[in-house]
């Protein structure tokens, strides 16, 4: 399978790409990855080329992966991940349309390693993690069916796709977590915006994939 590499921004220091669906972000012996791309294109310019991989998204969500040049800009970014200081968005197409058009979802998970999911559990339970996230809706959609952005405070396994499904509100292709099937490799899930702080421009900056044909109007 042939997958082209769509930069969103390219600086001295890192790499925005437009992670597809079906690809992971790290190398791996199963096909391309993001890494495995990013190599290959920072190879036209140096032989042995830097490719610090700052966070991963799954393999069926697409969007927004940022990728550092140098060792030195690989830790500035880790550390402002660690702080909290990187502000990531989302947006998602779901099945149902939420009560009110904007709020904040706060539920404790669990890792079910053995079922490769996130479980709703009670506060207090064993290995359960407080996630939570702010959402608002963009725009209702054909089918009963809603856009939305999502706005993680915390970064846990699965987080989005399961406190989505958690409140009844799963997201279109996700068959993990009760939503309806779409296509094989994807589900509607996009990392749409990562802002962070860019030390060579001294400022923080965005960097933002660009919409989805499921988000827009009258998809």
């Amino acid at each position: 399978m042939s997958v082209q590499l769509h930069i969103i921004e390219e600086t001295a220091d890192w790499i925005a790409v437009d992670k597809p669906a079906g690809i992971q972000v790290e190398r791996n012996p199963f096909g391309h990855s993001v890494e495995s791309l990013v190599y290959a294109h920072l190879q036209q310019a140096a032989r042995n080329p830097y490719v610090g991989i700052v966070h991963r998204l799954d393999r069926v969500t697409t969007g927004v992966v940022l990728v550092a040049k140098r060792k030195q800009v690989l830790r500035e970014l880790n550390q402002q991940f660690s702080q909290k200081d990187i502000r990531k968005a989302y947006r998602a197409r779901v099945i149902g349309v939420p009560e009110q058009l904007e709020g904040v979802l706060s539920h404790w998970l669990i890792k079910d390693l053995k079922g490769k999911r996130a479980v709703a559990a009670e506060e207090g339970a064993a290995g359960a993690k407080l996630c939570e996230m702010g959402y608002r809706l963009i725009a209702e959609a054909p089918e009963g069916q809603a856009v939305l952005e999502l706005y993680p405070t915390t970064g846990r396994y699965h987080q989005l796709r399961a406190q989505l499904s958690a409140v009844g509100l799963p997201i279109v292709g996700d068959t993990h977590y009760g939503g309806p099937a779409w296509e094989e490799t994807a589900i509607m899930l996009q990392a749409s915006a990562l802002e962070f702080f860019d030390k060579a421009r001294g400022e923080r900056h965005t960097v933002e994939a660009p919409l989805p044909k499921w988000a827009g109007k009258g998809q």
